[in-house]
C-alpha cells in the first residue's frame, strides 16, 4: 500500500513537533529559535499571515523537522513488524495480501489521524501489487527491478512536446540549452532505474520531435533548402525541401533523418538519456 499525507507541510502540529524535539534537545534557546521559525508567518498578497501549524515549505530546516515529526510513524511500523519505505510524507508499506493491505491501510490511517493529527490523502493513497503502484516516480516490476512509473514517462513525453514546440520563442541554441538542462535534471533523478528499455524506445521519438521542430522553424522551401545544403544534403535529396508532407511525416523521412542524424545532433551538443547514462557509467 502507499500512503500520502494531505498537505503534510501545511498541517504539522507545532506542539507535537516541539514536544518530540524537546525529548532530545534540552536547550531552551534552541527550542525557542525553532518555535520562532515555525511561527514566523507566511506572506500572502503582501500581508503577513500568522502560522499556527505547518512548517515553511522550501525552508532548509523543514525536511529535518518533517522527519522528526514522522519518526513516530516509523517506530509504529517497526513495532508492527512491517516492511516499509518512507521519504518525507510519502510512504510504502509491504504486506502479503490484498486483504492485509486494506486492513493495514485503514489501521495506519486511523493511527496517523489520532497520533499525528494529520489527514491521509485518500485520492493518492491505495493498495495493489507493487507493479501497480508507484513511489516517488518509480515502480518495481514483477522481477523487483526498479523502473520509471508510466505516469512519469507520460509527464516526460509531455515535456518533450512542450520544449520542442516550433512556436516557442528563442534561438535554436536556446532551445537546445533548455532541453539539455531539463534532460540532465530528469536523468539525474531517474538514473536509479534499472529497467531502461522504455527510454531506449523513446529516444527515436524524441529525435523525431526535434527534427519536426526544426523543419517547421525553417519555415518554407527556401529556408529548408538553405538549411539542408548547410547540413550536407545534395542532389535530388534537396527536392525534399519542397515536400508537401506534414512536419511529423517529414521528420521521419530519410532526408531529415540524414540531415539531422544522431551523430549530427550530438555534434551540435544535443543530449539524450543514453548519452548521460554512458557518461555516468550507469
Amino acid at each position: 500500500m502507499d500512503i500520502d499525507i494531505a498537505k503534510f507541510f501545511d498541517h504539522v502540529n507545532h506542539d507535537i513537533l516541539l514536544g518530540r524535539i524537546a525529548v532530545v534537545i534540552r536547550d531552551k534557546r534552541v527550542l525557542g529559535l525553532i518555535g520562532k521559525y515555525l511561527r514566523r508567518g507566511a506572506m500572502l498578497n503582501g500581508v503577513v499571515i500568522e502560522t499556527v501549524e505547518g512548517t515553511p515549505q522550501g525552508g532548509p530546516l523543514s525536511p529535518l523537522l518533517a522527519n522528526i515529526y514522522l519518526d513516530a510513524l516509523d517506530q509504529e511500523l517497526d513495532q508492527r513488524g512491517h516492511s516499509y519505505c518512507r521519504y518525507a510524507d510519502d510512504c510504502n508499506i509491504y504486506v502479503n495480501s490484498q486483504a492485509a493491505a486494506e486492513r493495514t491501510l485503514a489501521s495506519i490511517q486511523s493511527w496517523i489521524e489520532k497520533h499525528l493529527r494529520l489527514q491521509v490523502n485518500a485520492a493518492k493513497s491505495g493498495t495493489g501489487r507493487v507493479w501497480e503502484r508507484k513511489f516517488l516516480g518509480f515502480r518495481l516490476d514483477r522481477r523487483m527491478r526498479i523502473g520509471i512509473a508510466p505516469e512519469n514517462v507520460a509527464k516526460f513525453k509531455a515535456k518533450v512536446r512542450e520544449l520542442w514546440d516550433a512556436r516557442r520563442n528563442g534561438t535554436s541554441t536556446q532551445l537546445r540549452d533548455e532541453w539539455n538542462q531539463y534532460v540532465r535534471g530528469w536523468w539525474g533523478y531517474f538514473q536509479l532505474a534499472e529497467v531502461r528499455y522504455p527510454l531506449r524506445d523513446l529516444e527515436a521519438w524524441i529525435r523525431r520531435h526535434i527534427r519536426k521542430c526544426f523543419w517547421l522553424r525553417w519555415h518554407n522551401r527556401r529556408g529548408r533548402l538553405r538549411k539542408l545544403r548547410f547540413l550536407g544534403i545534395k542532389g535530388r535529396d534537396l527536392d525534399a525541401a519542397g515536400s508537401k508532407r506534414g512536419a511529423w511525416a517529414a521528420a521521419k523521412g530519410p532526408v531529415m533523418q540524414n540531415a539531422l542524424r544522431n551523430a549530427v545532433l550530438r555534434q551540435f551538443g544535443f543530449l539524450f538519456p543514453s548519452d548521460l547514462a554512458a557518461a555516468s557509467g550507469r
